[in-house]
């Protein structure tokens, strides 16, 4: 029996029971119905594993709220130093679930940036809110922009070096994207290293890159210190896209399926309690802040996630399609599409050798059911649709309805 269930309730209990009250629903009666019978979580008790970024949020709020404990499960969150170190502890077991980028998920399922296992995505973490960030040093020449950069590489043509996260994640194609959208082929024009999100920053301040892709608040704590610019946004390369989801293995999914629902209902009230005012999301700034989540400054977190947006060399602006966890429902379905992108990109830059059956891996990766009946417990909304429609930084549309000519049809590609 969960903690809203015992007959006095604790100040901790009611806190966190006011924290969600605007969601509408009582807490105590969902509870009930996932703490009995065949709903039940077959596991109470789950470790995910999670990067220090600011899209770890609804991860970390939905056990600092006590939103798992409404569904009879405990969240621990656990900090991890990279993606490989996530990817292997996912695989071997150490981590039930964890904050990942969705690209790394569908390449672990096709043996491509590690050993081969079969995935599940459960539900997209957040939209938007990572960035590319170019060097000061570059910046004070003139390349604070894709143009500029471009226009700097021909007149000082040497050694460029570019830093992403993991090989096939999102801010790997996101910074391949962006640097082919201005005809820079990232596997021939430049190098491309892997650094771990936390450690990026440092890496800028001693020389060994001059840009990176990474997720925030890294972009802006290079910003405040005075080593980086924002060049781009990853919404400039692709507006609303997916970015960090909530991943498991598919063996976990077979046998805990009620601990899957029950963990991703408890995520996506945080992601919707996150989005819910300003008051929550400085609120959530203030706790993922600490040393035991993402160690950085509040200041580094808080403007991004308001939309409050500077480049580092005196432009400011108000950014609609800044980070969202909830945004109604609309960001955390598991498109398959979504899904789908990821891998052409993986065959655009031979990642993968050859085609793969896109549609039928995505539906073997992304748990559309599972996420249909966390959703319909939070009373989110559900898109009538599988699939989307978006319109990316070079003018090219992707619908997932001709992935392998889509994949193709790049003229910078591996």
């Amino acid at each position: 029996m969960t903690d809203f269930l015992k007959p006095g309730l604790s100040r901790r209990a009611v806190l966190q029971t006011a924290a969600v009250g605007a969601i509408g629903i009582n807490p105590a009666l969902r509870a009930a119905v996932y703490a009995a019978g065949s709903d039940a979580p077959e596991k109470t008790e789950v470790r995910i594993g999670f990067i220090p970024l600011t899209d770890c949020a609804s991860v970390v709020m939905a056990a600092e709220l006590g939103l798992d404990k409404k569904y009879g499960v405990k969240i621990i969150p656990t900090k991890e130093s990279s993606w490989a170190g996530v990817r292997d502890k996912l695989v071997n077991g150490e981590l039930d679930f964890a904050h990942v980028l969705y690209g790394l998920v569908y390449g672990v399922h096709l043996g491509v940036g590690g050993a081969k296992k079969d995935m599940a995505v459960l539900m997209t973490l957040n939209n938007n809110g990572q960035g590319l960030t170019l060097s000061k040093k570059l910046a004070d020449k003139g390349a604070g922009t894709l143009e500029g950069l471009v226009s700097i590489m021909k007149k000082e043509p040497r050694e460029y070096t570019f830093a992403q996260t993991f090989p096939t994640g999102t801010h790997a194609m996101w910074l391949y994207y962006w640097l082919a959208s201005a005809g820079i082929n990232p596997f021939k024009d430049v190098k491309s290293i892997v650094v771990p999100p936390p450690q990026m920053v440092a890496n800028m301040r001693v020389g060994n890159m001059d840009g990176f892709s990474v997720g925030e608040p890294w972009n802006h704590r290079a910003i405040i210190d005075g080593i980086g610019v924002s060049a781009a946004t990853s919404q400039d390369v692709w507006k609303d896209h997916p970015e960090k989801v909530l991943g498991t293995t598919a063996d976990f999914v077979k046998k805990y399926p009620n601990t899957a629902r029950a963990v991703t209902a408890a995520i996506l009230e945080a992601g919707k309690w996150i989005d819910a005012s300003l008051q929550n999301k400085n609120k959530m700034a203030e706790t993922i802040a600490a040393k035991s989540y993402v160690n950085t400054s509040v200041d580094a977190i808080n403007q991004r996630i308001l939309g409050r947006y500077q480049n580092g060399m005196g432009k400011t602006w108000d950014d609609p399609n800044h980070m969202k966890f909830f945004n109604d429902g609309a960001v955390n379905f598991p498109y398959l599409s979504d899904g789908m992108w990821f891998l052409t990109q993986h065959k655009r830059w031979g990642l993968l050798k050859d085609h793969p059956d896109y549609l039928t891996v995505a539906k073997q990766i992304n748990q559309i059911d599972i996420y249909k009946q966390a959703a319909a417990a939070t009373r989110t909304p559900v898109p009538k649709d599988v699939m989307r429609t978006s319109k990316l930084i070079d003018g090219v549309v992707w619908d997932g309805k001709d992935p392998k000519k889509y994949a193709d049809g790049f003229k910078v590609k591996v």
